[in-house]
C-alpha cells in the first residue's frame, strides 16, 4: 500500500521488445537490437532475410496492440480503472517517447508489465534499465514506474498454456488420425551460460514446463530445449537446440511431436520463423508430424491474470502462485539478473 508521501498509481505501462513493421524498418531495427555488440553486417543481412520472408513485418507489435486493447477492456470492466500506455525497447513506440507522453498527461506513478514472464537479464533487469534511461532522458518530472516481477507461475499464464497445449495435442490427433504416443517439447530462447547461471531462468522454465505437462499430458514424455541462439559458436549457450532435439527424437523413432513455446508470451519472429518455419522443416525432413501450441498472447485468462498482478502490486500484496516452492516465486531481489560480460 502506498505511503502518504507517495502519489497514487494512475497508469499502467506495457513494456515490450518491439519489431519492424515493414521492409524499410528491418535493418534499422536490427541495428537497434545489436548496437554496441559488434555484430558483423553479413549476420544482420542474414537475419534480415528471415524477416523478409514475412514481408519485413514482425508479429510482435500487432500482438502488443491486441494485448493493449484486451488489457484496457479488462481494467475498465474489473478495475483498477487506469489508462494503459505502451513502450518498446527497440522500435516505435519507443519507451522514451511513451514516458514523455505519460509525463505530459500528468501521470505520476505507474505499474509496468513486460511481455516477458521469466527472470533473465534481457527479460527482466534490462527493462528496469530501460525505464531508468527513459526517465532520466525526460528529467525530474518523469513519472515513477514500478515493474512487476516475473509471472511465469501465475495461474493466468500457466492455465492458458495448459489450454493451448491441449489444443495442440488435439490438432496432432486430428492430423494423424489417432491418439498414439507423442513427445512434448517445451522451448525457450537460449541464453549465454554465464547469463543463465546468474538468474533463475532455467529453474523457472523447468517448473513451468512441469506444471503444463502434468496437467495437459501426464503420460507423455517431455523435455525442455532451447532455440534462437546467436553469437559465435565458441561461446557456450543453453542447449540442446530444438532442431538437434528433433533429430535425436527422430533417431529414437518418435514420429509425433507437440512443441510448446513456454518461454514466450507472444509470437515473436523467434516463434514464427525459428519454430514454425525452421524447426518444422527439420521435423518434416525426419518424417515427424509436429504441431505447435499457441503463446498466451491476449487470451482472456492470461489478461485477467495480468489484471490480478497489477491490482496485487497496487495493493501491496503478493498474487497467488503455482508450483514448487523450491523455485523462488518473486519479487526479484535487488540487482537481479545481471548481464553476462561480453567477450
Amino acid at each position: 500500500m502506498a505511503s502518504s508521501q507517495e502519489p497514487p498509481f494512475d497508469a499502467v505501462l506495457l513494456l515490450s521488445f518491439g519489431g519492424p513493421e515493414g521492409p524499410d524498418d528491418v535493418l534499422p531495427f536490427l541495428e537497434n537490437v545489436t548496437r554496441g555488440r559488434g555484430i558483423p553486417r553479413e549476420r544482420l543481412d542474414a537475419v534480415a532475410a528471415q524477416y523478409m520472408l514475412f514481408g519485413g513485418v514482425s508479429p510482435i507489435n500487432a500482438e502488443c496492440r491486441s494485448l493493449l486493447s484486451a488489457l484496457e477492456t479488462e481494467l475498465a470492466a474489473n478495475g483498477p480503472r487506469l489508462p494503459v500506455y505502451w513502450g518498446n525497447r527497440n522500435w516505435a513506440p519507443y519507451l522514451s517517447d511513451t514516458v514523455a507522453a505519460m509525463a505530459r498527461d500528468g501521470v505520476q506513478r505507474a505499474v509496468a508489465v513486460a511481455t516477458s514472464a521469466y527472470s533473465s537479464y534481457s527479460a527482466c533487469r534490462q527493462y528496469l534499465e530501460d525505464i531508468d534511461r527513459a526517465r532520466l532522458a525526460f528529467g525530474e518530472t518523469a513519472p515513477r514506474i514500478e515493474k512487476i516481477g516475473p509471472y511465469w507461475n501465475h495461474s493466468g499464464f500457466v492455465q492458458t498454456m495448459i489450454e493451448n497445449t491441449n489444443s495442440a495435442i488435439g490438432a496432432l490427433a486430428a492430423a494423424t488420425g489417432d491418439h498414439a504416443d507423442f513427445a512434448l517439447v517445451f522451448t525457450a530462447h537460449s541464453l549465454p551460460l554465464p547469463m543463465a547461471e546468474s538468474c533463475d531462468y532455467v529453474a523457472q522454465l523447468t517448473e513451468a514446463s512441469r506444471l503444463v505437462a502434468q496437467a495437459a499430458a501426464p503420460q507423455a514424455t517431455w523435455d525442455l530445449v532451447f532455440q534462437s541462439r546467436s553469437g559465435p559458436p565458441s561461446r557456450p549457450w543453453l542447449e540442446p537446440d530444438v532442431r538437434d532435439h528433433l533429430r535425436a527424437l527422430g533417431k529414437r523413432g518418435v514420429r509425433r511431436v507437440v512443441v510448446v513455446p513456454i518461454g514466450f508470451v507472444a509470437d515473436h519472429m523467434e516463434v514464427v520463423f525459428d519454430l514454425d518455419t525452421d524447426a518444422r522443416q527439420v521435423a518434416e525432413s525426419l518424417g515427424i508430424t509436429m504441431t505447435r501450441a499457441a503463446c498466451v498472447g491476449s487470451a482472456p485468462r492470461f489478461v485477467a491474470g495480468l489484471r490480478d498482478l497489477i491490482a496485487a502490486h497496487m495493493e501491496g500484496r503478493v498474487a497467488p502462485r503455482l508450483g514448487a516452492r523450491t523455485v523462488r516465486p518473486g519479487p526479484c531481489p535487488p540487482m537481479c539478473c545481471p548481464a553476462s560480460p561480453r567477450p
